[in-house]
């Protein structure tokens, strides 16, 4: 009897084990072993006994060495007395389980297992399998559901149907796979090959959870930038827009949250070492790296590099419609290889961008272009010089300052001049000494002062001067004659001096 003993509490301890080893491998907490287990006895009591008999109970070992089964009873007096066996015990009986009940109390009896139908039985275990595979699935989901959008490092395990499996050294927990769609047509993938890859999204499988990889998406080149270029990393550079087509091209518009740092300059690297790196990660994908601009019309510019574009005019700002004007040499540039080059401009800026060289625009109506009268005479005026006279005709004048220099009647440049040359300018209201030096700046740039002695006509007496020292003579007989006559000396014939206007 004693090795029997021995045996059955040696069964005890493996059962607690084997909970403790399931909870630590799959990494359940026990209770939600303990609560598996229970629902699984629970259907099967009720799989045995009918689906309305709710009162099992099910009862564990503080360790864990053994769980129990009971049918809740009420005590009735007699056994003539018992309606429902499953529900009511008699008094005699109830007796030999707790000697002090009586009539009317309740009383858990224990109840075996292996009496439970064979079907019951097999369908608690099929239950509780399903209920543990499905918490262990939530449990790794919940586990690795923050990776959506992460970069992951794994190893190519297979290739099927054209989607590529990769071990992500989960200890097999994780499955990583790239399907077909995700991946860049420069590419391919061999057994064994290391594979950095952007986590597009953690999907719940029955063996447990798979992370759905791209090595297309343009996170995967924002993540790569910032890994490459510590001042994105630290914000001081930002990635305000980017567009790819994958495995060809992309184009990154940056700025700088510092007047200090270059935002292309930082991202390229000291001789192109930083953007080296990120297209060899990217398998020799292409990069453009240019600044943003909150002005359109610059961004627009800036996007379709590295073509140098010559003018921006915008057709619709609602529907953003844009015209880019380029030299003759530059279009296919602009263009790019099937139109490449302008798509990812159009994507970037956001704006639907037509490109056409200047001799094509010369040729067009530009009415409905907004505010692009001044700037198509720039923009054909070729290097011939245009008068300025106006302080508020300079292109790039704040429109503020010039409404003040406008109120002060010192919209003129020569005014303006004579207002800085006396001090006189520091006393107009709503201009700072910023403002002025701002204008001043620009005037320097883009006005030169003709001098007034080119610019007068001859006074009277230079013209009577010009007109003395030349010779004039009679129409009829050639006598000599001069400006105060009205009548030849010679011949009498009546003289009328006209004189053409040199101008016209």
């Amino acid at each position: 009897m004693a090795g029997k003993k021995k045996q059955k509490q040696e069964v005890k301890i493996d059962m607690a084990q084997a909970i403790k080893d399931l909870a630590a491998e799959k990494g359940f907490s026990e209770d939600s072993v303990k609560v598996t287990i229970e629902n699984a006895l629970k259907m099967a009591y009720k799989k045995t006994y009918g689906k309305d008999y709710d009162n099992a109970v099910v009862e564990f070992a503080y360790d864990l060495s053994w769980v129990k089964i009971y049918s809740e009873k009420e005590v009735v007096a007699s056994e003539d007395d018992v309606s429902d066996k499953v529900l009511e015990i008699a008094l005699d009986d109830a007796r030999k389980i707790d000697i002090e009940c009586n009539v009317g109390d309740k009383i858990k009896v224990e109840e075996d297992p292996k009496s439970f139908d064979r079907s019951a039985v097999t369908v608690g275990k099929q239950t509780a399998h399903g209920e543990l595979s499905e918490s262990y699935r939530d449990n790794l989901y919940n586990q690795y559901k923050d990776y959506k959008g992460e970069i992951v490092i794994g190893y190519v395990q297979r290739e099927y149907r054209r989607n590529v499996y990769v071990d992500l050294g989960k200890d097999g927990k994780v499955e990583g796979v790239l399907p077909a769609r995700n991946q860049s047509p420069r590419e391919t993938y061999e057994a064994n090959d290391r594979i950095k890859a952007l986590v597009e999204e953690v999907k719940k499988t029955n063996s447990g959870v798979q992370l759905v990889l791209s090595r297309t998406d343009k996170d995967l080149v924002r993540k790569i930038m910032e890994i490459q270029v510590p001042e994105i990393s630290d914000h001081t550079v930002e990635i305000n827009s980017i567009v790819r087509d994958a495995g060809s091209r992309t184009k990154i518009a940056v700025s700088s949250t510092r007047s200090d740092v270059d935002p292309v300059g930082a991202c390229v690297g000291m001789k192109g070492v930083r953007i080296q790196n990120v297209i060899r990660e990217l398998e020799g994908e292409r990069i453009d790296v240019l600044e943003y601009s909150a002005d359109p019309v610059q961004f627009i510019k800036n996007a379709l590099s590295p073509a140098e574009v010559e003018k921006v005019f915008v057709r619709n700002e609602e529907l953003k419609e844009a015209l880019a004007v380029v030299k003759e040499n530059q279009l296919s540039l602009a263009i790019g290889k099937g139109g490449q080059n302008v798509k990812l401009a159009n994507r970037l800026c956001g704006w639907n961008i037509d490109v056409k060289t200047e001799e094509q625009v010369a040729d067009m109506d530009l009415s409905e272009f907004s505010g692009t009268r001044a700037a198509a005479e720039e923009l054909f005026s070729g290097s011939e010089e245009q008068e300025i006279r106006n302080v508020s005709e300079l292109s790039e004048v704040d429109e503020r300052v010039a409404k003040v220099l406008q109120n002060a009647g010192l919209d003129d440049l020569q005014k303006f001049e004579d207002a800085v040359s006396s001090g006189a300018i520091k006393d107009i209201e709503g201009l700072t000494e910023e403002d002025i030096e701002a204008v001043k700046t620009l005037v320097g740039d883009s006005v030169e002062f003709v001098g007034e002695a080119e610019q007068d006509t001859p006074s009277a007496e230079d013209a009577a001067g010009e007109y003395e020292e030349e010779e004039y003579f009679c129409p009829e007989c050639g006598e000599r004659i001069t400006l105060d006559m009205t009548k030849c000396p010679k011949c009498g014939c009546e003289i009328e001096f006209e004189f053409e206007d040199e101008e016209e």
